[in-house]
């Protein structure tokens, strides 16, 4: 099967069909192009709807990302994100392997059809050339045939006519012979020039068509082949994304699975737990007593000073309130954190206590840093001034201080706390609270600690004296939860440790890490679960599970 055996006479029908094949290539191509344009379209709307739902830093949202449910949301967004990613590496893909790459062969296609045809219609100009020489040939033998034979009868009336003079007779007679012999020279012109179309047409027709022919069958073929390359790679550009896609749709998964209604529970107590213990039972108030009291206790025969004391106590015992709850501070939130509940207090305060300490860390690090290189200034004038360093480490150690200080008076405050706030033994009732109050009737009790709009706001004036008496803990009312290992790390230097909070680390040493890098310059890490502390990040170098979104590998 060829082209140029088979479809010899249909030069303009090839030249229609290769221009549709090419126009075909072209319409995939524009395909391509908008099915890329609707991947990046998507995949830019998927990441800002996971940036629309993200939580946002110091909110509300931030304080509820604690619950399980919650995480797993957020897990879920960040997967969405990482989804999207797939769907622009599509859109580049596609782009880069299909559109590029067609519209170069799209080129050299035109290119190559262009040269092709323009070749084809020089053959057939030549070929008609040809064909117009051979009939410009033949008539004029024919014509010269004609002439001859004219002349030659010419000749033979005139060699019959008696009258004519034998001069005129021979003068036909040459002229015969002339148009003769041009007539053979005709002849021999159209023989020859035959023979020459001939051959030119057996080489057209046979050879140049043929081999023109069979080069534009060889460029379809080799378009329609790379039309099949190319909807192969549109499938396996998908198909390459599939496996990472499952991963992101297993984690989202995962994620689900990871959702603990239990711990969120605990998490709701952790978050809300006041520290109070529920009140006791309300005392009876016997009014019975008035009635069956002797004629020497009646008002008649009783001293007026004895009747005024018992009315004054009286009211006395209808102010006590039902729930010990603390008045709702609706300023600005004090210091110490008094407006909380005992255990959110404690739990306030041992945060701060904390942050101080990283704050007095931090210092007591740089004060290091510049004392060492005091030194080395003082060794080695010509490296630096140790004066210019001097001021510096004044003013840090003046802030030390003042971080103990403040370390002090929250650690103070935190003591106070963890004095008052209760037991968890259910045998105890009451705290010290309850004794000091005295009884009055519920619905008394409803109206003195709620207010109009809901809130507690009974005047400080009329609140009954807090007197707890301390007690110990628990051992285990404080201790939270383990940090979950997100990790492991590599010591690269030795750490001594030495001051409270850090852990000693040896060169070479595996640990877990359980919290990262928070900005301050220190890592949590935990060895053999039971020991744990912060070191330096520059320290040690880290390897962040896979689950550790967006998280980085410190060295």
């Amino acid at each position: 099967m060829s082209w140029g055996t088979e479809l010899w006479d249909q030069f303009d029908n090839l030249e229609k069909h290769t221009q549709w094949g090419i126009e075909v290539l072209e319409k995939y191509i524009k395909f391509v192009k908008e099915r890329a344009e609707i991947e990046i379209n998507y995949a830019k709307q998927l990441r800002n709807l996971s940036k629309k739902y993200q939580t946002k830093k110091n909110s509300k949202e931030e304080e509820e990302s604690k619950y399980t449910s919650c995480k797993a949301f957020q897990t879920t967004l960040n997967e969405t994100n990482d989804y999207a990613g797939q769907h622009e590496v599509i859109s580049e893909n596609m782009t880069s392997m299909i559109m590029a790459e067609l519209t170069r062969v799209v080129q050299e296609l035109k290119q190559e059809r262009k040269a092709h045809f323009h070749e084809g219609r020089k053959a057939q100009q030549h070929i008609e050339t040809c064909w117009k020489q051979l009939e410009s040939s033949k008539r004029r033998f024919e014509r010269d045939c004609k002439e001859a034979d004219r002349a030659q009868q010419y000749f033979e009336r005139m060699d019959a006519d008696i009258n004519v003079t034998k001069a005129d007779v021979e003068k036909a007679r040459q002229q015969a012979q002339i148009r003769h012999q041009m007539a053979d020279d005709s002849k021999g012109d159209y023989s020859s020039v035959l023979q020459k179309f001939n051959h030119e047409q057996q080489e057209h027709y046979h050879t140049h068509i043929p081999a023109i022919f069979q080069k534009l069958q060889d460029m379809e073929e080799r378009r329609i082949s790379r039309l099949g390359e190319s909807l192969k790679t549109y499938a396996e550009i998908d198909r390459q994304v599939i496996p990472i896609i499952g991963k992101c749709l297993d984690g989202i998964t995962k994620s689900a699975e990871s959702i603990n209604g239990k711990q969120d529970s605990q998490t709701v107590v952790d978050s809300f737990k006041s520290g109070f213990e529920p009140p006791g039972d309300v005392d009876f108030e016997d009014f019975t007593q008035s009635m069956k009291r002797t004629v020497s206790d009646t008002s008649l025969t009783a001293p007026r000073g004895d009747i005024g004391k018992s009315e004054a106590k009286t009211p006395g015992k209808s102010r006590g309130k039902l729930w010990p709850f603390i008045k709702k501070n609706k300023g600005a939130t004090p210091e110490d954190f008094s407006n909380l509940p005992p255990e959110q207090r404690r739990k306030k305060l041992q945060q701060k206590v904390d942050e101080l300490n990283k704050d007095i860390q931090k210092e007591i690090d740089q004060r290091d840093a510049l004392t060492k290189m005091k030194d080395v200034y003082m060794k080695n004038p010509q490296m630096g001034d140790p004066s210019s360093v001097a001021q510096k480490l004044i003013e840090i150690g003046n802030n030390i201080e003042k971080l103990r200080v403040e370390v002090q008076k929250f650690e103070g405050w935190l003591a106070e706390v963890e004095g008052r706030l209760p037991s968890r033994d259910n045998s105890r009732r009451q705290s010290a609270l309850y004794e000091t109050q005295t009884t009055a009737p519920v619905n008394n009790c409803v109206q003195d600690r709620e207010s109009p709009d809901g809130s507690y706001t009974e005047d400080q004036s009329q609140e009954t004296e807090v007197k707890v008496t301390p007690t110990e803990f628990d051992d285990d009312f404080d201790d939270e939860e383990p940090l979950a290992t997100i990790g492991t790390c590599k010591a690269l230097y030795p750490f001594d440790g030495e001051n409270e909070g850090t852990i000693s680390i040896a060169e070479g040493e595996i640990l877990s890490v359980i919290e990262e890098d928070k900005g301050d310059g220190w890592t949590r890490i935990r060895r053999n679960e039971e020991e744990e502390g912060y070191v330096p990040t520059s320290y040690i170098e880290v390897y962040l599970d896979k689950n550790a979104k967006g998280a980085k590998t410190y060295i």
